[in-house]
């Protein structure tokens, strides 16, 4: 979950490193620090708190200029966010430093057996210990070294370091965690995510699992393990930097809500043809066999998941799960070759997600992942993959990724009706898949209210989200981002369980706002939904009400009433899930929170 970036080549080191970290804050932001290796040895320089604290630190007391270093912004796991915890780590004669993303699970017996040996360990941190190994068998090259200790280690681990006596050189090695080389003309990069470098370079490579990568200026090589030369393979970062930078925007989430549109788009683009048919060259899978579906992702992928099981389950006829992906291998769930498994991950480095995969691989599944992330780890061990276009997602807080993520879902689903057979109207479908970037372009002409709305409930110290049908998953989502961003209590229920317990929280004047369905495609839900409507109505609750364009007969009952394109009943949720995101944003800044980095939370969740 923390961000990583090395260098080498030409440049003031210093800069190069400290650029990258600020494009990867997201990924951590408990503490920060940099190494950088100078004619006269390492130096380097760590504090706790965001970045902005590192810099502060290092323009009253400088580094000297080099041209090789390694940086790092912390999301703590072992040991505290404080000067002493925050990396790099370095070994007893400060002649190695490390950084490390990743839980080292046998970090406790590696300390016993180096404080034995004499080695004094300062941080509570599991990298510390990485740092001391590589000291003790360095013999003049880094890379054979890091080898060495890697097959002592267990867990999932980046690994990326320096040695004073190796000018020049910085070595990585990966297992089970993200980390990306950035190609340049006289220059190389490490990093967690292409974003750190892709000021320089946009040339990447991809690497493998249990590989040890050293970078010079001149060139880059990679082995596994056991020293043995690696196949690896090159690609094309197809976004710049401008596409990372807030462009005017206040805050990386509102410039992210507004590129929705265009993300749904570019989900959508050269996956259907003039004809109006799909064309998913992506999915080279035999899907006939397919007798079950079975979703597996993380909180907001696992609302997109679960919202696509409506959509699987009526266009295929097939039975969908959806499964909480930290929970999925631990129950021994029922998969076999006739299982069709879904992992859905922005990142594409979920270590949960990548684990359930794994898993299912295992049990003889067939996998199809989506995802945002070219060369990640998920679409490389799936057997296929569809990506969904989003650009990059800066803030923590999941938009665009989400809406692209449900479009990519959506094509799943016909697809796999259409080879079955069993898609109604799949034109008729497909057509209003095409129409969702206008429709979300005309929810966010019309949120000004929203925002006010969100203004004014700054003080409210609970809201309560209702759905049915697909507007469930949809009020599970708003409620998490409440949660994330207001740092406030806010449930999401199925409307119909509301007089099975949850209508105990009612209370005069609590904020709830209402999903409701389509009265054209589902009216005998619609009609349930005005009836729950007026029963928390009745009893004190200030009701917000989501409905389509002429649907009136909820008008009655909202006190706040939020107008959203009428579209196909179970794709609502790329529209009615715009308003709830805002409202969130508008909130959080209301109470004057960080809405690109809530507290307590990563981007990318790296460690089971």
């Amino acid at each position: 979950m923390c961000g990583i970036v090395g260098y080498t080549g030409g440049r003031a080191a210093l800069d190069v490193v400290l650029d990258g970290l600020e494009r990867l804050e997201y990924r951590g932001y408990d503490s920060a620090g940099i190494t950088v290796q100078a004619a006269g040895g390492l130096a380097t320089g760590k504090r706790a708190g965001k970045l902005v604290n590192l810099r502060k630190a290092l323009a009253d007391d400088p580094l000297p200029e080099a041209a090789v270093g390694i940086g790092h912004t912390r999301w703590a796991t072992h040991g505290g966010p404080t000067d002493l915890n925050a990396h790099p780590h370095l070994d007893d004669d400060r002649r190695v430093a490390v950084v490390h993303n990743g839980i080292i699970e046998n970090f406790a017996a590696l300390r016993s057996e180096l404080a034995a040996r004499g080695h004094v360990l300062r941080s509570e941190t599991d990298t510390e210990v990485v740092a001391h190994l590589l000291g003790e068998v360095f013999a003049g090259d880094l890379a054979e070294a890091m080898r060495v200790v890697c097959r002592r280690l267990e867990g999932a681990f980046t690994l990326v370091a320096v040695h004073a006596d190796q000018p020049g050189v910085v070595v990585g090695a990966r297992r089970n965690s993200p980390l990306v080389v950035g190609r340049g003309a006289g220059e190389n990069f490490l990093a967690s995510d292409v974003a750190a470098f892709i000021a320089f370079t946009r040339e990447a490579v991809e690497l493998g699992q249990d590989q040890v990568v050293e970078l010079r200026a001149d060139g880059v090589s990679v082995t596994d393990f056991q020293g043995r030369p690696a196949v690896v393979r090159e690609y094309h970062v197809d976004w710049d930097a401008s596409a990372a930078e807030k462009g005017g925007y206040d805050y990386f989430m509102l410039k992210e809500i507004a590129e929705q549109p265009k993300a749904v788009a570019d989900t959508l683009l050269g996956r259907i043809g003039t004809d109006g048919q799909l064309t998913m060259g992506e999915l080279a899978l035999e899907l006939g066999p397919v007798e079950k579906v079975v979703i597996v992702a993380c909180g907001t992928a696992y609302h997109a998941g679960a919202i696509a099981k409506y959509a699987i389950e009526h266009w295929t006829r097939l039975p969908c799960e959806v499964e909480v992906a930290s929970e999925f291998r631990y129950r021994d769930p029922i998969l076999d070759r006739r299982t069709l498994v879904i992992a859905i991950s922005q990142s594409g480095e979920t270590m949960d997600t990548l684990m359930a995969l794994r898993h299912a691989r295992e049990q003889g599944a067939k996998v199809l992942a989506i995802c945002n992330t070219n060369g990640s780890t998920i679409p490389r061990e799936s057997d296929a993959v569809l990506y969904t276009h989003a650009g990059p997602e800066v803030a923590v807080a999941s938009t665009k990724a989400f809406l692209t993520q449900l479009v990519a879902c959506y094509l799943i689903a016909l697809h796999l009706g259409q080879v079955r057979g069993t898609a109604p109207d799949p034109a008729g479908l497909v057509g209003q898949l095409c129409a969702a970037p206008a429709q979300v372009g005309r929810v966010l002409h019309t949120m000004e209210p929203v925002r006010a709305l969100a203004r004014s409930l700054a003080d409210a110290h609970a809201v309560l989200f209702l759905g049915r049908h697909v507007g469930y998953p949809v009020a599970l989502e708003g409620a998490l981002k409440l949660k994330e961003l207001a740092y406030m209590h806010a449930e999401g229920f199925a409307a119909g369980e509301l007089k099975h317990g949850p209508i105990a929280l009612i209370e005069d004047g609590l904020p709830v706002i209402v999903v409701v369905p389509s009265p054209r495609g589902h009216s005998v839900l619609h009609e349930k939904i005005v009836s729950n409507i007026q029963e928390i109505r009745a009893r004190g609750a200030r009701t917000i009400v989501i409905a389509e364009e002429g649907d009136h007969a909820v008008a009655p009952y909202a006190d706040h009433l939020i107008r959203i394109p009428a579209t196909h009943g179970l794709l609502q949720p790329l529209v009615a899930t715009v308003p709830l995101q805002v409202f969130a944003c508008e909130l959080a800044t209301a109470k004057g929170h960080e809405v690109d980095q809530p507290r307590n939370l990563a981007k990318s969740v790296t460690v089971e």
